[in-house]
């Protein structure tokens, strides 16, 4: 893969671009499980926030909650100050700063988290729109999300050659239904993840698409 090649760049935020500490994400799902009179194990609630399960919602049916009281009373929880202590910046995520394309941001982490956030670890003017997900927008994998992305860049996708990249399995679902290629970066291993997720690129670490465009 030569990364220069695309015309653009769509990326995932949060387990792509950054990450939070273990004990910010457990004492989160403390609070909402009291509120909801509910132990989450260490597993749910890593699946849950890592979306290591496909669908979220999907498997919040499973567990006995409905997703929309359970959004509401995540966010309700989350403080924007305490998530911005806790977000880190994957080492490899820098070579977004040095790309020559537009570039932009498909997340589903809301507004009141994703702009501090990407504020605060220096990264927001690395790109030129950020779509964050919504039940009126659509949630990965619905490409509408990377739609409008697209028509932020003023990006025709029929003329243009682009890229998601993410590392969940809804990442490269909504990539392919965008007609994009598809980039899924492992942060966690197909035995935390219960499957392998396959992608037009499939690396632990973004520096390999450059070392993968050297031996070319």
């Amino acid at each position: 893969m030569r990364p220069e090649a695309y015309d653009f760049w769509l990326l995932d935020l949060d387990g792509t671009l950054v990450d939070t500490e273990w004990a910010y994400t457990r004492e989160v799902f403390d609070r909402v499980g009291e509120q909801m009179d509910y132990h989450f194990s260490d597993r749910e609630a890593r699946s849950l926030w890592h979306g290591l399960v496909g669908s979220r919602d999907v498997y919040l049916d499973h567990l006995g909650f409905e997703p929309v009281t359970f959004w509401e009373t995540f966010h309700r929880i989350e403080d924007p100050k305490e998530r911005v202590e806790a977000t880190y910046l994957h080492d490899d995520a820098s070579f977004v700063a040095d790309l020559d394309v537009p570039a932009g941001v498909v997340t589903h982490s809301q507004p009141f988290l994703a702009e501090p956030v990407m504020d605060s670890l220096g990264i927001t003017d690395w790109f030129d729109t950020v779509i964050t997900c919504s039940e009126e927008i659509g949630w990965k994998p619905d490409p509408t999300p990377l739609h409008l992305a697209m028509e932020d860049l003023d990006i025709d996708p029929d003329t243009a050659s682009g890229v998601m990249a993410g590392d969940a399995d809804t990442d490269v679902g909504a990539a392919w239904n965008a007609g994009l290629d598809a980039v899924h970066v492992e942060r966690h291993g197909a035995c935390d993840r219960g499957k392998c997720v396959l992608g037009d690129y499939r690396v632990s670490s973004f520096a390999e698409l450059w070392t993968r465009s050297a031996s070319d």
